[in-house]
């Protein structure tokens, strides 16, 4: 039996979309999220707390009239917590019509991807639960692990009503 999938021939993940790309730090990682779902980026400003929220939700902002919810991204991946700095931001995006800010340590740039060169990420039974991940990406010397954010910050995660 034998068993010779070349990448090339694997195609692309699922949810793996050619397109640009905002990369992120969250600790010595870089991740990658579709810039079409990001409306700003801002520097952290200390949110409204809201009682009864999971611990990943720092709390709402008021922006421009809308309420948004803070989600510190290190907590929802169950990463260690990070200290915040000066570097550090809120990504605001758009999910299925839902006005979300995401925490991160840092934006680092925007990349060009081919949905073809971002391959399936090994399964495992890890921290990051693997619908989270589209896949992994080369960038020269980086890898990048490119997020769903669709997934992530979906209002069922978040634990919000629709």
């Amino acid at each position: 039996m034998e068993i010779s999938q070349t990448q090339s021939s694997a195609g692309p993940p699922a949810g793996a979309v050619s397109g640009q790309y905002l990369t992120l730090r969250l600790g010595d990682e870089e991740y990658a999220i579709e810039i079409l779902r990001v409306q700003e980026i801002r520097s952290y400003e200390q949110p409204v707390h809201m009682v009864n929220s999971p611990s990943f939700i720092k709390g709402v902002v008021n922006l421009r009239g809308v309420i948004v919810p803070i989600v510190d991204l290190r907590l929802k991946l169950n990463l260690s917590s990070a200290d915040y700095t000066d570097f550090t931001v809120v990504i605001i995006l758009n999910i299925h019509g839902a006005v979300v800010g995401a925490v991160v340590d840092a934006v680092s740039d925007v990349v060009t991807l081919d949905a073809r060169t971002i391959r399936p990420a090994p399964q495992f039974e890890s921290a990051i639960e693997s619908r989270f991940i589209v896949g992994l990406a080369d960038v020269g010397e980086r890898m990048l692990i490119v997020m769903n954010m669709e997934t992530l910050l979906s209002n069922a995660e978040l634990g919000m009503a629709h």
